[in-house]
């Protein structure tokens, strides 16, 4: 034990497949087949759908694929027939029928996805684009001169959105 080293899985599994039964090389060669199969059928899909479903599972000569909700359920419906002629010319002869079923994981794995993607931002783009016209920053800064000094800071900042050419600094009286 204290002599182990670390193994890459890949090896840790390719000696378990060599030494057990054939039920963990039945498992991977099903699970393998299933990837291809999920290749395949996203390859023939409309470029919108194609988030929003997976195949689950292939048995008895019949495709599970798992959408996301109800309406993308009948989008796919629309897209059945063509799916399976082509999955039968393609790579799947003896496919009988086509399963889908709703799998709401895929909705929420998907929004995690928006999500994470949303809290990315590009470093070239600036984090304050807002701007507003040179005639509403001279309005707020004819405000500005006859409110409190609160108020006067934050009508002076809504104005130096409009850019330089209207600052307070730059301004003439």
């Amino acid at each position: 034990m204290r002599d182990s080293h670390p193994q890459a899985l890949f090896d840790v599994l390719e000696g378990s497949l060599a030494t057990s039964s054939n039920t963990l090389q039945a498992i991977q060669r099903n699970a393998k087949a299933i990837i291809k199969l999920n290749r395949a059928v996203k390859g023939l899909l409309p470029a919108e759908i194609k988030p929003m479903c997976r195949v689950a599972n292939y048995r008895n000569n019949i495709v599970v694929i798992e959408v996301a909700n109800a309406s993308w359920m009948t989008r796919l419906n629309y897209e059945k027939l063509n799916l399976l002629s082509a999955l039968r010319m393609s790579i799947l002869p003896s496919l009988s029928s086509i399963d889908i079923r709703i799998n709401p994981d895929l909705m929420r794995k998907s929004q995690q996805n928006r999500s994470i993607n949303k809290q990315v931002v590009p470093s070239t783009q600036k984090m304050n684009e807002r701007q507003i016209s040179t005639q509403t920053a001279l309005t707020l800064l004819k405000l500005a001169e006859n409110s409190p000094k609160g108020l006067k800071e934050r009508f002076e900042r809504l104005a130096a959105l409009a850019g330089e050419s209207t600052s307070t600094t730059n301004r003439k009286d």
